[in-house]
């Protein structure tokens, strides 16, 4: 593995499961189901199992001599190749791997089948802006190792990610989090655009217990509009009336069925 670039973040990936993924090809515009698909999957709203609670993680500002011991420190425990390197420039290098626990179903320039990891190291071709896409689910838990600097930040990792695998959704929505497990419990906390996970993985070591990344959706607690396209904000609208019209059909049902039981009730009470 050679020295990165100083002046651009290096991004390698190892695609470590076997899973296959199910795809399905639509019009970007005009299939109905595409449409209807997209909008109801992004509202979903799922039981959460691990709990997002804040996690506070000691980052303090190392000296230079902190930094290469803390290297040599953890190049001394860990049992692969996948070592950290100091760079002239006072930087460092290293591996960090990332999970990805996708629910919903990832868009990909229009093909007969979804990229591979051939496609995805030989990156877009001329004509990125398609009128055609495909959606299709990532493998279950596929993880990926990247190389990256000490000043990769997590929206460049997020963006790095997307961009091999000609994913063309926004990138935000999605987030990139670091995963702790405590006393028997899981806890989540979403990472800044601006933090720097390699250094976060020098500072807790590598066991996997005590950090790691997962690439999620980014479901905060409000949704961000500004996130999606037109068409798909035009796919809401109609899916929001038809849920309407569709609350409305049954409690109109529901009191025109109680009704007509309580005039029954009356037409067979005796009068007087």
């Amino acid at each position: 593995m050679g020295e990165a670039d100083a002046g651009t973040p290096s991004f390698e990936m190892t695609w470590s499961s076997t899973t296959s993924s199910g795809y399905c090809s639509q019009e970007d515009s005009d299939s109905e189901l595409e449409q209807y698909f997209t909008a109801r999957t992004s509202l979903a709203r799922r039981p959460r199992r691990d709990q997002d609670e804040p996690v506070e993680w000691e980052t303090p500002d190392l000296s230079q001599a902190e930094i290469e011991q803390k290297i040599k420190e953890y190049n001394g425990q860990i049992n692969s190749n996948l070592f950290m390197s100091l760079n002239k420039d006072g930087s460092y290098t290293g591996f960090i791997k990332v999970q990805l626990k996708l629910v919903r179903p990832v868009s990909v320039p229009s093909s007969k089948k979804p990229p591979s990891l051939q496609d995805a190291r030989r990156g877009p071709g001329r004509g990125t802006a398609v009128r055609r896409r495909t959606s299709f689910y990532l493998p279950k838990d596929a993880v990926k190792h990247l190389h990256v600097l000490s000043r990769t930040r997590a929206r460049e990792v997020i963006e790095a990610l997307l961009r091999k695998f000609l994913v063309v959704d926004d990138p935000r929505k999605f987030a990139l989090f670091e995963r702790a497990e405590r006393h028997g419990q899981v806890y989540l906390r979403k990472l800044s655009d601006d933090e720097q996970p390699l250094r976060l993985r020098l500072l807790a070591g590598p066991n996997e217990k005590a950090l790691s990344f997962v690439l999620k959706e980014n479901d905060s607690g409000e949704v961000n509009w500004d996130a999606f396209s037109m068409p798909e904000l035009h796919n809401f609208l109609r899916i929001l009336q038809r849920e309407e019209e569709e609350h409305l059909r049954q409690i109109l049902q529901k009191y025109s069925y109680c009704r007509q039981k309580i005039q029954e009730a009356l037409h067979a009470c005796p009068l007087g």
